[in-house]
């Protein structure tokens, strides 16, 4: 109750004055969870399993668990074995504007990653923008491709893919496709709107949200403080009115049942591509994976099945195609 009133207090005295600034946050937010790379991958939900980077067998005697493990190993790389780009037409130079933290960009990111597309990252500063004012779509993401413009994550993702995806077999495109586009479209309307309410629930969680936006996003030092603390001050305010425009009576409850929705539609399968991730699957991967290292992400995992779905994707994923500066 202290650190609400503290971050009520805080709110007042570097929001209300400052109008413009609100603005800046809540354009930021919506567009915003927390995403990092540098921890430990928690996930996995069995121990021995084998880790996202390839893993490690355990050895017993005689080696008899060495032999199963190595065709357990080999059987689940083999189905996990990514759709290759043709060389001839892969993308030579992409570039990808974004916020660090915007689940709509890790969504982009996702499928980059997945078909081992190399990009380059530009952070955007959410304040000026400067980095995309030759730009006349001022959101992000904006995805650069051989000097070609792309915009809107679902947009891109669809673009990518009727540019340089593998065709799909014919006789399974009517059916795949419709269940695929149903999902992608419950991502885009539903499941990212379960984000914010949640991460930004309490006083604390909001501060643990805005001190990753604030050391990882594109700020001056001035910026990341007032980011940090106004910033978090503001959101968990707005975040009660997402709850109300939203219908959302417990934010936590609507997640867990997101979560458990998207377990049911995959009835059993590894994906709902089947023995591959689709791009349904990479759009859920990519809008949660920003949340997976906070408190709500690990309450999700804690309290629905998700967990060994998200483990999967994780090893599918694999390692980012990002080219470090």
């Amino acid at each position: 109750m202290r650190r609400a009133s503290a971050l009520a207090a805080l709110s007042r005295s570097l929001i209300t004055s400052h109008p413009q600034q609100q603005k800046h946050y809540i354009n930021l937010i919506q567009t915003t969870s927390v995403n990092t790379s540098s921890y430990s991958r928690w996930f996995s939900t069995s121990v021995g399993s084998k880790s996202s980077t390839g893993g490690k067998i355990c050895l017993s005697l005689g080696g008899v668990a060495v032999a199963v493990g190595a065709t357990s190993l080999l059987v689940k790389e083999e189905a996990y074995a990514k759709d290759a780009l043709r060389a001839d037409v892969a993308p030579k130079d992409v570039v990808l504007y974004q916020y660090e933290a915007c689940p709509f960009c890790n969504k982009v990111k996702a499928y980059l990653d997945y078909y081992d597309i190399p990009y380059k990252v530009v952070e955007v500063n959410p304040f000026s923008k400067k980095e995309i004012k030759w730009s006349e779509y001022k959101k992000v993401p904006i995805l650069m491709v051989d000097g070609e413009t792309l915009v809107d994550s679902s947009a891109i993702i669809d673009q990518m893919g009727s540019k340089f995806h593998p065709v799909k077999a014919s006789s399974v495109v009517s059916n795949d496709d419709d269940e695929e586009k149903k999902w992608r479209r419950w991502v885009d309307d539903h499941l990212v709107h379960m984000l914010s309410p949640n991460i930004y629930r309490n006083a604390s969680e909001a501060l643990e949200s805005f001190d990753y936006i604030a050391n990882n996003g594109n700020f001056s030092s001035y910026e990341k403080y007032t980011v940090k603390y106004a910033g978090a001050a503001a959101m968990y305010f707005v975040s009660k009115k997402l709850k109300k425009k939203y219908n959302i009576t417990d934010e936590r409850a609507a997640l867990y049942d997101a979560a458990e929705t998207w377990v049911d539609a995959l009835d059993g399968r590894e994906f709902l591509g089947g023995s591959k991730p689709n791009l349904a699957d990479l759009a859920v991967f990519g809008v949660l994976r920003p949340i997976r290292y906070l408190r709500s992400g690990k309450d999700m995992v804690e309290h629905t099945r998700i967990g060994e779905w998200y483990s999967r994707m994780e090893s599918a994923v694999g390692e980012s195609s990002r080219i470090k500066a």
